[in-house]
């Protein structure tokens, strides 16, 4: 029985370091390592490198201001990849997608434009404890300045939402309810569907951060029936510096612009503005076009692979390296037992060793975590854990990152001077 068990896990560790995708990023012919650190940022295949590369040398103007043919084809550039997006969340409109910087800045600008024009004091405002700061600080500074309650959604250990403190945080005060799709911290999956409906029967917005959903997870934002939802480019190997808001057009239509100036106008007068319609109201200065064709490339090439494959791939390494971690002493893994249940999101503690000792030590031997409270200091003051160490995992990951990762964690405390 052990010949064969060990057989079954040999044949699925060459499985997985059989990685098709690994050629496809040129940093892995430069950086020989395990990067572990995909839930901060992915590494970028080739096709998006080429496209933002492409777009400056054949394409680069100001897109929608000049009728030239350089500008129309930039303006044409990126209005093609915001179809791309609107397409990947399969949003009803192109003028749902807002192209932003990031996911901070797509969900301020709801919190701008959106919560301080529609709440007040008597109302509620619902966030979960897991979130991340950005999706936690700009509803701070709504109910600040409304005067509307900040109001906990509470979780168990390993991040499960249950019915019965569903319904005791949204009530028929809630007037927005922020969460995060997929926990940074612990890889644990909220339930969407269960929360819009709550809120929904309550008249209630949602904004859904789906920062670290949207690489690993197939999104419909009609089938949800989120208000809003908001993603970074850099997470699903986009560039950095582009980002997703999209909004339900009739919402979008009443909120006013975030930020004002250049190309976000229909017409200026010394006195007043007429802004501009979806979804440039909200676009305004010059944009970041060749980001855009980059994610638009991202897209392209997650679509060509598949949620599927990519979910079979992360679930199987998540539980060859939390088999591994079960076999190494004074290990301690947050959240769920269960591979399915982390998104690719391993986080833990070392007994006796601060995290960024732990990240310090591993980055010795080429192993890039993150470590220490993750923009999520609610949740790790709840926890009750300080500081922990996040490995994360991607499509790009094989059995020898794994291994590699497993070999230095188990050397951790003998090298901070402990005797074991």
């Amino acid at each position: 029985m052990a010949d064969k068990a060990a057989d079954k896990s040999m044949k699925e560790n060459r499985w997985l370091l059989e990685n098709p995708y690994r050629k496809d990023f040129p940093i892995f012919r430069s950086w020989e390592g395990a990067y572990l650190d995909s839930a901060a940022t992915a590494q970028r295949p080739a096709c998006v490198i080429q496209a933002e590369q492409t777009f400056y040398e054949r394409h680069n103007a100001n897109p929608l201001r000049g009728f030239y043919d350089l500008s129309l084809e930039a303006t044409d550039c990126y209005e093609k990849a915001r179809r791309a997006v609107q397409e990947f969340l399969h949003a009803a409109h192109p003028e749902e997608i807002i192209f932003t910087r990031n996911t901070t800045e797509s969900l301020n600008l709801v919190a701008y434009s959106y919560g301080l024009h529609n709440l007040h004091a008597g109302d509620e405002i619902v966030v979960s404890i897991l979130e991340h700061h950005s999706n936690l600080l700009p509803w701070q500074m709504v109910s600040a300045r409304t005067g509307a309650a900040l109001r906990f959604l509470e979780c168990g250990p390993d991040g499960t939402v249950t019915d019965e403190q569903l319904s005791e945080a949204i009530t028929e005060r809630t007037k927005l309810v922020a969460v995060a799709q997929v926990s940074n911290v612990l890889g644990s999956l909220m339930p969407i569907e269960k929360i819009v409906k709550l809120a929904h029967e309550q008249g209630a917005a949602v904004i859904l951060d789906a920062a670290q959903s949207a690489p690993h997870l197939p999104i419909s934002v009609q089938e949800l029936n989120v208000d809003f939802l908001a993603f970074s480019g850099h997470k699903l190997m986009g560039p950095m510096g582009i980002g997703v808001l999209y909004g339900r057009r009739e919402l979008l239509e009443k909120m006013p612009p975030f930020l004002t100036g250049g190309e976000m106008i229909a017409s200026v007068s010394r006195r007043e503005a007429v802004f501009a319609p979806l979804p440039q109201k909200f676009e305004a200065g010059t944009v970041n076009a060749a980001g855009a064709a980059g994610l638009q490339a991202a897209i392209e090439y997650l679509q060509d692979i598949g949620f599927e494959e990519i979910q079979r791939r992360e679930e199987k390494l998540t539980e060859y390296v939390l088999r591994g971690m079960e076999e190494i002493p004074h290990i301690h893994v947050l959240g769920s037992k269960k591979a399915k249940e982390h998104c690719g999101i391993i986080t833990f503690t070392v007994d006796g060793v601060h995290s960024h000792d732990v990240s310090s030590i591993l980055d010795t031997d080429h192993v890039a975590v993150r470590a220490g409270h993750h923009c999520a200091q609610p949740l790790m003051e709840y926890l009750g854990v300080p500081a922990a160490v996040r490995a994360s995992l991607y499509l790009y990951n094989t059995a020898e990152d794994a291994d590699r990762f497993l070999q230095s964690v188990s050397t951790v405390r003998r090298r901070m001077g402990y005797g074991e």
